[in-house]
């Protein structure tokens, strides 16, 4: 069984308005499906059930069961519209997954053995926490590991030095965009200034 499901209606009723009456009266979020051989549908769903599954960062890069009115089909989260102060979801956008057809989601990333370029004097920038990649639905990933055991202070880690699942592709490095991901540099107060002022 698939362990990220989400209950939803039909929403007939569209338009700002109408969204904004689904988020204020009814604790409603709306949201759009759309993707492969269907119409977009859109839908409504509890806030406090999408509350909870986005509890787990997982469910941003799984497939999520949908049961829109008892019809179940595949989905991921392609977009979530959050508010600018409260940090709830507003509005949701889902795509239909289709075996065999690739699909792009936004995964996260995992920064793992950080202390090593610490020790040797850096500090780390994460540049980005999350990836947009394209793959067929078995070959999608939780997260995306980037290992800085080997990051030298003074360096920028891009894309193309991270190492793609098997299957997986990086969308903004398709498109040529081979962008930072994160940097290490020098602390912007050298360690013996630091110890001139406390010793002041």
């Amino acid at each position: 069984m698939n362990d990220f499901t989400l209950n939803a209606e039909v929403r007939s009723d569209l338009g700002k308005g109408a969204s904004r009456r689904l988020r204020r009266l009814a604790s409603l979020v709306p949201a759009v499906v759309y993707g492969g051989d269907k119409a977009p549908e859109s839908i409504s769903m509890l806030a406090k059930e999408v509350a909870k599954l986005l509890e787990n960062e997982a469910a941003y890069s799984h497939i999520i069961e949908l049961n829109v009115g008892g019809t179940k089909q595949n989905v991921v989260i392609k977009a979530l519209q959050r508010h600018p102060a409260k940090g709830h979801v507003m509005h949701a956008d889902f795509v239909r997954v289709v075996a065999g057809q690739k699909l792009t989601a936004v995964v996260p990333v995992h920064f793992i053995n950080e202390a090593a370029p610490v020790k040797k004097g850096g500090e780390i920038s994460h540049v980005t926490s999350e990836l947009e990649v394209s793959c067929l639905p078995k070959d999608l990933p939780e997260f995306i590991e980037v290992d800085l055991a080997d990051a030298e202070v003074g360096t920028i880690i891009h894309l193309s030095d991270l190492k793609a699942p098997k299957g997986v592709e990086f969308v903004a490095l398709a498109h040529g965009d081979d962008k930072a991901v994160a940097n290490v540099h020098a602390p912007r107060v050298a360690p013996e200034a630091t110890e001139e002022g406390a010793a002041e």
